[in-house]
């Protein structure tokens, strides 16, 4: 990566002046170079002067400076020629890639911990201590996006990501799989709920139509602490398995979103089958028909109100009440009384959190 941020800034200087310039490693190798043709040919003589000096040296018609990061020579600025103006153009190119690298060291640190604290590599004892360490403000509210790639096609999800939230100084983008993303955002206070959620819809939109792939996105919680990444990046994965059961057709679930969608996710199989075996006897819910079972979620809808059910299905009032006496003769259940109702729904959602699992029920 080091190579490539240099190379960047030497593409820009190529605007700016006529000599011919580079970077080396601290074997002599080219590593990034105005004369793009060089890079990977290694310059005789640089290892052996780096023996002697840390300081700047002329060698074979080349003004060399070198770079030291941590007090050890890693890298070496060159400018063509052995004038002032070659000393100059050295020095000021290696002041500016000596402050880009510790920038950069410096952000993938801080990037490299929030992976450790999301995946749970790092003692929360140490946290506190690192954090202060990075200058990475440990009370500052952030928010967290799991991002999984369903169709990611030749593309890389973390480029991706990154293209889309380029802001460094604010927006972390980790990857944390072959095809998952995690985007950690820090956030100003007052944060908006609705405008978190805008930004996880917009990550859908953008994925679909500038690259052509399509992505999930779980929602966290907002947190606090940093240390409690870890805690949101588990309700991320939690959204995300929990929108596969009950809203397949949402790219975007919030965990604060799931309700009792997320309680029933955490139960056991075995206390799911004896709840149904005990609401419903042997068969009663497979022998509800199509026409049934969409009439049941049209009166949940519409609030259990059977006019404005009837209005949906464009249907007599009279044949919506026939349908729900129908389903109170096989099930046992009167989907007019509010307590029923609730049973039933939670019912089906036990249902078909059942029916996602291989060999239950």
């Amino acid at each position: 990566m080091s190579n490539k941020l240099f190379q960047t800034v030497l593409h820009q200087m190529r605007d700016v002046s006529d000599r011919p310039l580079g970077v080396t490693d601290d074997t002599g190798a080219i590593i990034a170079a105005t004369e793009m043709s060089r890079i990977g040919e290694v310059i005789l003589g640089v290892k052996d002067e780096l023996a002697f000096t840390n300081e700047r040296f002329r060698l074979s018609g080349y003004t060399y400076q070198p770079i030291l990061l941590h007090g050890k020579v890693e890298y070496l600025v060159y400018a063509a020629g052995e004038d002032e103006l070659a000393s100059n153009l050295a020095a000021m190119l290696s002041v500016s890639l000596e402050q880009i690298k510790e920038m950069y060291d410096e952000r993938h640190d801080k990037a490299s911990f929030i992976k450790n604290i999301i995946l749970d590599n790092i003692l929360p004892s140490d946290i506190y201590v690192k954090a202060k360490e990075l200058r990475l403000s440990g009370d500052t509210p952030r928010i967290l996006y799991l991002v999984k790639f369903i169709d990611r096609q030749d593309v890389v999800p973390i480029d991706v990501i990154q293209n889309m939230f380029p802001d460094k100084n604010r927006d972390y983008v980790i990857s944390v799989g072959e095809n998952d993303v995690v985007l950690v955002r820090e956030l100003k206070a007052p944060f908006d709920a609705k405008e978190n959620e805008k930004v996880a819809k917009g990550i859908v939109d953008t994925a679909g139509s500038e690259f052509f792939v399509k992505v999930v996105v779980g929602m966290g919680t907002v947190v606090e602490a940093v240390k409690d990444l870890a805690r949101s990046y588990k309700e991320a994965q939690v959204a995300i398995e929990v929108g596969k059961v009950f809203d397949i057709e949402k790219s975007v679930i919030n965990y604060e979103n799931l309700g009792i969608g997320r309680l029933i996710y955490q139960l056991p199989t075995t206390l799911c089958e004896m709840f149904l075996n005990e609401v419903f006897k042997k068969g009663a819910l497979e022998s509800l028909d199509r026409e049934t079972l969409i009439t049941i979620q049209a009166f949940f809808e519409n609030n259990l109100n059977v006019s404005e059910t009837s209005r949906k299905l464009f249907v007599h009032r009279n044949t919506l009440v026939y349908r729900l006496e129908k389903i109170k003769k096989i099930t046992g259940l009167d989907l007019r009384e509010f307590d029923h109702a609730i049973t039933f729904k939670v019912a089906l959602m036990v249902k078909k959190y059942l029916s996602s699992k291989p060999n239950k029920y």
